[in-house]
């Protein structure tokens, strides 16, 4: 257990557009604060500037809907050429009502509008859609961030979810790089020697969250570093290990 963790803000990125370097957008912001990374540290990244610098956009004019698009934008009275888009990121619609669309996402993520999302876009008419492969992403950012900085750190790459059962969204991890996403404390013993049975630890999706407390909404801070965390070193981490088994998801 960590007794003592920092959540250091990384500001002053620039506007990101495709093929923009991020991992050295990154670095050199951290830079410019006069700090730099250290080894252990985990930098929580917006999906949306990833999504940016890898082009994942889309110009809603370009859109033609389907006849199901515009039947289910009816239904839940959204523009079609959204719901087109939101279709086209989906591999599943799981839940639908006036104003709500739930789907699972082609990665497998169960979210709100399979993450698509107009908010930080640069252009009206313009949507931003979730990376094709946010673990990879992940893992280009820590070779790029590493290859600068000289040290080895974990990467999340976070978005903003919804969650049953409670109001409001937190961040959670939708690709990571560097560190086992979960903690499987099933087997050991609690304060009072109790074995536990059922407790695993989503690591990754905590790390997310706590960054978002710097990083916000809006407000120009797209990335953040979370310093003294505990994490286990993995070289083949895979944010589709945080995703419920349709088996014992009772939402699905």
């Amino acid at each position: 257990m960590s007794l003592r963790i920092e959540i250091i803000a990384v500001p002053g990125l620039p506007e990101v557009v495709e093929g923009d370097n991020l991992s050295n957008m990154i670095y050199d912001a951290v830079r410019g604060q006069g700090a730099d990374l250290e080894d252990g540290d985990v930098v929580v990244v917006a999906q949306k500037i990833v999504s940016k610098s890898e082009g994942a956009v889309v110009d809603l004019k370009t859109v033609t809907p389907s006849k199901q698009a515009h039947e289910l934008a009816e239904a839940v009275k959204k523009d079609p050429r959204l719901v087109e888009v939101i279709l086209q990121q989906s591999a599943q619609i799981v839940r639908t009502a006036p104003g709500v669309l739930i789907t699972e996402t082609i990665h497998g993520l169960v979210c709100a509008n399979s993450g698509v999302d107009s908010s930080n876009s640069a252009q009206d008419d313009q949507v931003i859609i979730l990376p094709p492969d946010p673990d990879k992403s992940a893992r280009e950012l820590k070779s790029g961030l590493e290859k600068r900085s000289g040290v080895r750190i974990g990467i999340v790459v976070s978005d903003s979810f919804g969650r049953p059962w409670r109001e409001g969204s937190t961040n959670i991890a939708v690709g990571i790089a560097g560190f086992e996403p979960l903690e499987d404390a099933r087997g050991r013993g609690d304060d009072h020697g109790r074995v536990l049975h059922a407790t695993v630890v989503a690591v990754a999706d905590e790390l997310a969250s706590a960054a978002q407390l710097v990083m916000g909404e809006f407000g120009g801070v797209p990335a953040a570093i979370v310093r003294g965390a505990q994490i286990t070193s993995s070289a083949s981490a895979d944010a589709g290990l945080l995703q419920r088994s349709p088996k014992t998801d009772l939402f699905r």
